[in-house]
């Protein structure tokens, strides 16, 4: 496809990656809510559904610690690796530790290891390619694929294990998929440019103590909050919610009042801003197919397949969250090949911002023709999540493209983390919003949210050529 080659390398690791990661969610909520007797833990419904978006929001504030990591202590490279380790050994503990135990820890590990993995990937992605290079957006649509080639393949497999011998065999199938990409990286980590060896800023080693007194008054509180039950399960999804603002809020100011960044990377940042909310919207209503959709799947979805010479089968819960990556798989080389061929004549990343907003807002009203309906056919799902489909490809991977063109030289990673800190807020939001979804109220449910969103896309639409203009010669 005309791409630097290392990106074939980077491709299969975030594909195994994924497939472990979109395996365990896929599922994390029903594993939750289901009863002690059906291999669950008997939460209840609300809380555990709160708990898988602010589980999915804590991933991406996690980017924070990783891209610190990255820009001051280890580099891209070796952040990149450590935190596929820890990855690996969470889905162990899912996998072979009963119990409340055992999710505790595993998400901790999955989830501080995934927020690492997701500040550096990127990175190291936009380091094949120079910042004018009009082969980037069809290179970073290629990596995206690779991801849903993982989140397609995670669920379903999973799924099935889950659904035949019991749920520690699905986290134990994701054990085995991220040792598989951690073994993989190891052979191929040499063919990436030196780049990412490199440390962008360096700590002093003065200051090492600061900041280890910092992270470890950091810890203690956090353990004395949960302990006094200031932070409990249920209020979860709103804390995270709350930390993705206030990070985002530090790292924007950080990054307009630091003197490392010229005039022209200060007037990017600021263009970020509302690519930040609209980005934070967006996956308020996408990241819903781990909490409502899950939930919808479960209660609402005909499920019932009539297979040649098995006769009736049910399609597990999962297998509903392999819709998207599916979709993904199959378009993403199409959207690569449009946005190669148009070159310079392609819409500008506001206006495509826009359009990926509105089609997802679109998805959600497309859940009100059946809220009268008793079992929802699995292809109107199918259809739902087409239209959602082509929001994310619109945006998503074009915001992690975005993110790497925009970042201030002296802070590369940080940039990145930026952009996870607005899927963050949308996910966490996810999980805060999941908690007011009924079967009782579709309608309110997500007409309200499809209509408001579409609204967000459309001021998005009206700002997009200031927003262009702010980016300093980026599109």
């Amino acid at each position: 496809m005309g791409q630097p080659r290392p990106l074939a390398n980077l491709f299969s690791v975030e594909m195994w990656e994924r497939f472990s990661f979109y395996g365990m969610q896929g599922i994390l909520a029903i594993y939750m809510y289901f009863a002690a007797t059906d291999g669950g833990l008997g939460i209840d419904e609300n809380v555990a559904l709160g708990i898988v978006g602010a589980y999915g929001g804590s991933v991406y504030i996690f980017s924070i610690l990783g891209a610190l990591i990255s820009d001051r202590l280890l580099g891209p490279e070796k952040t990149l690796f450590g935190s596929a380790v820890m990855i690996m050994l969470g889905h162990i503990a899912l996998a072979l530790i009963p119990g409340v135990p055992g999710l505790v820890a595993g998400l901790l590990l999955v989830g501080v290891g995934s927020g690492g993995l997701k500040s550096t990937a990127a990175t190291l992605v936009g380091s094949l390619y120079d910042v004018s290079d009009p082969r980037r957006d069809a290179g970073f649509s290629i990596y995206y694929m690779g991801i849903n080639i993982g989140g397609l393949l995670g669920p379903l497999l999973t799924g099935l294990l889950q659904k035949e011998w019991g749920f520690h065999f699905g986290f134990g199938l994701a054990a085995i998929g991220m040792a598989i990409g951690l073994t993989q990286y190891v052979l191929t980590r040499k063919g990436l440019p030196a780049s990412v060896h490199v440390v962008p800023d360096p700590l002093p080693r003065s200051k090492y103590p600061l900041w280890g007194g910092i992270a470890l008054g950091g810890l203690v509180l956090i353990l004395v909050l949960v302990l006094t039950g200031v932070v409990n399960p249920a209020n979860l999804a709103t804390i995270m919610t709350a930390l993705s603002v206030i990070g985002a809020i530090v790292i924007f100011a950080l990054l307009l009042t630091t003197p490392k960044i010229s005039a022209d990377e200060r007037s990017r940042v600021i263009a970020f801003i509302p690519l930040f909310i609209g980005t934070a919207a967006f996956f308020a209503l996408f990241q819903q197919q781990f909490t409502v959709i899950t939930l919808y799947s479960d209660t609402r979805l005909d499920r019932a397949l009539q297979l040649p010479f098995l006769g009736e089968w049910e399609m597990p819960i999962s297998w509903a969250q392999s819709f998207n990556p599916f979709y993904i798989i199959v378009l993403a080389p199409l959207f690569a090949l449009m946005w190669t061929k148009l070159g310079r004549r392609q819409p500008g990343t506001p206006t495509k911002f826009a359009i990926g907003i509105i089609l997802m807002g679109a998805a959600f009203l497309l859940f009100l023709p059946m809220a009268s309906v008793a079992a929802v056919p699995v292809l109107w799902v199918a259809m739902i999540m087409l239209v959602a489909t082509l929001g994310e490809l619109s945006l998503s991977p074009v915001g992690l493209s975005l993110a790497t063109k925009l970042a201030p030289r002296a802070f590369p990673v940080m940039m990145m983390a930026l952009y996870n800190l607005s899927v963050a807020l949308g996910t966490s939001l996810s999980g805060s919003l999941a908690q007011f979804y009924s079967a009782d109220n579709e309608t309110a449910y997500f007409g309200a949210l499809g209509a408001i969103t579409i609204a967000i896309g459309v001021v998005m639409l009206l700002i997009a050529k200031p927003v262009g203009r702010a980016m300093r010669g980026v599109r």
